[in-house]
């Protein structure tokens, strides 16, 4: 789905999202350094609570924040910089103000269920990163909102397979950067690609697997001695276009022309598509942060109004989980879209 086309869903989503308004309180939270709230609050309020801010989470908040304001709905958006225990406190701290619901970005995947015990009978919805045990979200009152890892790094191995099979290889050697180790993203989206390579017919080998943490600096830093070692390479697959661009840049730094082999990231944020429609990067895959915040308000309002999660989604823009686990109702998938030279002046 083009971008275009989707931000038009996303926009008529975000003005149908205004009908799904509770009866809430209308009970006030303390800021805690929190960023500016909007909405009136006549019908109740949110908090918003993200791990940290960076380029997406911040286009995600800005999504959520007009998203509640159609619903009457006062969000406060909070920074838990990364920590845990703050989180935790941001979450008793909107319970204890009254809040209908509380949306969570949150920063340790394992300790889902200790912010689950934070909320007690207030409805929770995780958004971007998953529970690493889905079937937290089998309590009537949790959902989640956001994409489905399983087809981002898939999307990255098709586009790798079909490119090397043009050139004749069917072994090649990868360098692998790595995200956050263990949280559910860079686990799926590693073995994503690596299964996408081989259901495709390619044998891959690591050359190295690094651990960027997600940062752009740390990835050129890290891969920079590898790039100068002699050892031959094909590709270099990276779990967000952060780490990509790092790694651009550390080619540049080392006289190795990025184009000369494919490099290739997820996320599709704004530097990510220029470098796709610069031919530095080969391709992104298009996580929809938009869609993520409108999404995590509709679900949170359903849930507070005692509905499943996923109730009424619109899904020309949203996908409902058909695993028939216990959890399938609480989930809203943001489809994951594939980005090449051939589509990318459609993202920017």
């Amino acid at each position: 789905m083009k971008l275009k086309r989707t931000m038009a869903l996303l926009m008529a989503g975000a003005m149908s999202v205004g009908l799904l308004a509770g009866c809430g309180s209308s009970g006030g939270n303390t800021d805690n350094g929190s960023a500016p709230s909007t909405g009136s609050g006549d019908n109740g309020t949110m908090t918003l609570i993200m791990a940290s801010r960076d380029e997406f989470l911040s286009t995600l908040e800005a999504a959520a924040l007009p998203a509640a304001e159609a619903a009457g709905v006062k969000l406060t958006s909070q920074d838990a910089q990364n920590d845990s225990a703050k989180q935790i406190q941001y979450i008793e701290t909107a319970v204890n103000g009254g809040d209908k619901a509380v949306i969570v970005n949150p920063v340790d995947s394992d300790a889902a269920q200790s912010l689950v015990d934070a909320a007690g009978d207030t409805p929770l919805v995780f958004v971007n990163r998953p529970p690493s045990d889905l079937n937290v979200l089998a309590a009537e009152n949790v959902g989640f909102c956001g994409s489905n890892e399983d087809t981002s790094g898939y999307f990255q191995g098709e586009y790798l397979a079909e490119y090397f099979k043009g050139k004749g290889k069917t072994d090649i050697k990868y360098i692998l950067l790595q995200g956050e180790l263990g949280q559910v993203s860079q686990i799926k989206r590693c073995a994503g690609v690596l299964q996408a390579l081989k259901d495709n017919g390619i044998n891959a080998t690591s050359v190295i697997d690094i651990a960027g943490k997600y940062d752009r600096a740390e990835a050129m830093n890290r891969i920079s001695p590898v790039l100068t070692s002699g050892q031959e390479f094909d590709c270099i697959i990276s779990n967000n276009d952060a780490m990509a661009l790092g790694a651009i840049e550390a080619c540049e730094a080392a006289n190795v022309d990025p184009k000369a082999f494919p490099i290739v990231g997820i996320d599709c944020t704004k530097d990510g598509a220029a470098a796709v429609a610069d031919g530095k990067m080969a391709m992104t895959v298009f996580q929809n942060p938009t869609g993520q915040g409108l999404g995590a308000v509709q679900a949170a309002l359903n849930l507070a109004d005692g509905k499943a999660a996923n109730d009424g989604i619109d899904e020309s823009v949203f996908d409902k989980d058909t695993s028939g686990e216990a959890y399938s109702d609480s989930i809203v998938w943001v489809p994951f879209e594939p980005v090449t030279a051939d589509n990318v002046a459609d993202y920017m």
